[in-house]
């Protein structure tokens, strides 16, 4: 191990150290859960189910602190910090747990499923738990529910986008995971990884020409004072999971693991289900505030897109759970 390593693997372990010491003072196990998320947005009030529901479920042994605009840090960061031991957890999507266990990443793959009840269907299969456990036993991480959906994810840019062609030398921030910025290449545009919350500054000061995401984001971000189109292509189902530490699950007393996935769960749908409730109000919302959105066909992009499966080795994949979706 390098010195660099050295330093970020004792910085970890302050930080899972100084966590559980402040657990101890208040319930007896505390967890600490990370979001990029705003308060505004509709899976924060899951969140907040989850945080309260945890806490009469457990009678007050467990306890779930919520902090959003990700005052943690970056999600990766997060991870490595509940990799490390730490009682943290973090909403996060499969691409990011893809470099853990590759399967993952098809999640984030584009046009795999449409709505949340498909895509629910996915995530609570048998499939899916065998990833989940592989994610245990050889990352360090537990997957307490991924039934989180952030709605289907749409292209925010300053001009208006008709088809794959408009895209062409268009800078737009995307995750970093292969998935995402496969996806966005393979869609037209030139994929730029960064953090969410330098989004903003980031188109503002045309560093970026735009940036993809849910309608959610859009609003919680108040990116439509910086853009001006949304195109509605929903070329990614985001789905995303309550991630958080195995070795801490582990050492919970076994009821205190089961209310945790089971609350979580419940907590997901809550979560998904008041996405759905506030879609068409939140695009009025933009619409009222001068964003232009947009109908399009997304037949140009289904195809252009296709190719990503094989490009990751997830051609098989896919079929197996566009089928699972479908039942």
């Amino acid at each position: 191990m390098n010195y660099i390593s050295n330093i970020k693997a004792i910085a970890l372990a302050g930080i899972a150290a100084s966590l559980m010491a402040g657990s101890a003072l208040s319930a007896d196990y505390t967890l600490s859960v990370n979001t990029a998320l705003a308060t505004t947005d509709p899976l924060y009030k899951g969140l907040e189910a989850f945080r309260d529901n945890v806490a009469k479920a457990s009678d007050g042994a467990l306890e779930v602190r919520l902090f959003p605009n990700s005052q943690l840090g970056p999600d990766e960061d997060v991870l490595e910090q509940a990799r490390a031991g730490a009682p943290v957890a973090v909403v996060v999507d499969g691409g990011r747990l893809a470099v853990f266990v590759n399967e993952f990443g098809v999640l984030g793959a584009p046009y795999l499923a449409s709505g949340y009840d498909g895509i629910r269907k996915v995530v609570t299969s048998e499939m899916f738990d065998e990833w989940a456990e592989k994610l245990h036993d050889d990352a360090g991480l537990d997957v307490l529910s991924f039934n989180w959906w952030q709605g289907e994810r749409h292209l925010l840019t300053k001009q208006p986008i008709n088809g794959p062609d408009d895209l062409s030398g268009v800078r737009m921030r995307t995750p970093g995971a292969p998935v995402w910025t496969g996806t966005i290449e393979a869609m037209g545009a030139t994929p730029t990884p960064m953090p969410w919350g330098e989004v903003y500054s980031a188109i503002s000061s045309n560093v970026i020409d735009g940036a993809e995401a849910q309608l959610p984001a859009v609003a919680g971000a108040k990116l439509d004072e910086v853009i001006t189109n949304i195109t509605l292509t929903g070329h990614i189902n985001l789905i995303t999971g309550l991630i958080t530490s195995a070795a801490w699950v582990d050492s919970l007393p076994e009821e205190l693991q089961t209310v945790l996935h089971e609350e979580a769960l419940k907590a997901g749908d809550i979560a998904s289900h008041g996405t759905e409730d506030a879609l068409e109000s939140l695009a009025q919302q933009l619409t009222d505030n001068g964003v232009t959105i947009t109908e399009i066909d997304v037949t140009p992009f289904k195809e252009r897109t296709a190719v990503v499966y094989d490009n990751l080795g997830y051609g098989d994949l896919r079929d197996k759970l566009q089928a699972i979706a479908a039942q």
